[in-house]
């Protein structure tokens, strides 16, 4: 009788044991796929990016007076007919000046449906924002936006084996959001717009900028 209940005693140690794995093996993989956000998403509207010139108006609005003038000393009919140009006013709001398209393409779906637009912008500053416009896509863990050496479509896992800069995590699976490019960064070669799921190394969809 020992030996059965021993027996009995195991075999419930060994079902917890199992019945714990399970658990943290269910718990790690919901972490690491989140599953959930199969049905969730996100959306963002953000402006068309502009930079204003700068002012013109170099000039205050009212024209100094000099010594002579503000004296007692009389003034001639002739000087008393002159009267001080006109000026601009420092405080005139600027107009906005559009940004320079330096490349569009359309998105293509890959491993999930995506579809809207990608431009490459620069700025009459002289920096440069990748502006996606009524993106709709599916959301994923870690998502990134990138810019790639490889063409658009075909394999959906091929974007590491190339060149790419990373511009952040995607801001949300669906509207109209810009991304600045830092300084620094060489654009030549880097013609195709990838949204990447950096932790399953695969390509949500991409554009091919012209």
């Amino acid at each position: 009788m020992n030996r059965i209940g021993r027996m009995i005693r195991a075999h419930k140690i060994l079902a917890t044991t199992v019945g714990v794995a399970v658990v943290v093996l269910v718990i790690a993989g919901a972490a690491l796929f989140q599953p959930w956000r199969l049905f969730t998403s996100s959306s963002v509207n953000e402006a068309l990016p502009f930079a204003p010139p700068a002012s013109t108006s170099a000039f205050p609005s009212t024209a100094p007076t000099s010594d002579a003038q503000t004296s007692d000393a009389p003034t001639s009919d002739a000087q008393a007919s002159v009267s001080p140009a006109p000026t601009t006013s420092a405080s005139t709001p600027a107009a906005k000046t559009d940004p320079v398209v330096l490349g569009f393409g359309n998105f293509q779906s890959q491993e999930h449906q995506t579809s809207g637009t990608a431009q490459l912008l620069k700025l009459p500053d002289g920096s440069r924002v990748l502006r996606l416009e009524n993106l709709a896509s599916s959301d994923g863990p870690d998502v990134k936006v990138w810019l790639s050496s490889l063409e658009a479509g075909g394999d959906w896992y091929k974007y590491r084996s190339g060149r790419y800069v990373d511009l952040g995590p995607i801001k949300a699976t669906h509207g109209n959001q810009n991304y600045v490019i830092p300084s620094g960064v060489d654009l030549s070669g880097l013609s195709t717009v990838v949204l990447w799921c950096d932790r399953f190394s695969v390509a949500f969809g991409s554009a091919q900028l012209a």
